[in-house]
């Protein structure tokens, strides 16, 4: 699996090393909260977490690997002043996802797609299939649609005000 830690790691260190972190403002803005969600998903749940604060939006970047804000504040443990970005797997936007799409588009190769994820590689090969069947960018558009009506419902039951949001695809 291609890891956004691939991505994300050589930036932060071109932007600064570790101490680098979003500061968004008053409210979180959408690119922000999905980049959180992106770290929180480049590993294992549990791998690295986003915190973001609930007033501010300020986002610190943390992982088992090491913490990548150095100055981590006072606090950022407690739930009521940050909250932890979700995996991508807590808004069933992992292979519940992909199941759905293809029931949806391509039912005739569910089979195949659910043996795919019995086994490693599983994105690889999806993403392959799809580029067979031209489905590709429907795909891309689709998981673009479902990950942002997640990530704004369950900003939405925590509070957060976003800002920015993108149009519906």
């Amino acid at each position: 699996m291609f890891g956004w830690l691939s991505i994300i790691t050589p930036v932060m260190q071109a932007l600064g090393g570790t101490n680098y972190h979003f500061q968004p403002g008053k409210n979180v803005k959408y690119e922000d909260l999905e980049s959180a969600i992106h770290w929180s998903s480049s590993g294992a749940p549990f791998e690295n977490t986003a915190l973001l604060h609930r007033q501010t939006g300020e986002v610190f970047l943390k992982s088992m690997h090491g913490d990548f804000d150095e100055d981590t504040p006072e606090g950022i443990e407690d739930g009521s002043i940050y909250i932890a970005a979700p995996h991508k797997n807590d808004l069933n936007l992992g292979r519940n996802l992909v199941f759905d799409f293809v029931e949806a588009v391509a039912p005739q190769h569910l089979g195949k797609v659910e043996s795919y994820f019995r086994q490693r590689g599983a994105y690889s090969k999806f993403k392959a299939l799809l580029e067979r069947e031209a489905l590709l960018e429907g795909w891309y558009k689709y998981e673009a649609e479902a990950t942002r009506n997640a990530l704004l419902r369950w900003a939405s039951e925590n509070g957060l005000h976003i800002t920015d949001i993108p149009s519906a695809a």
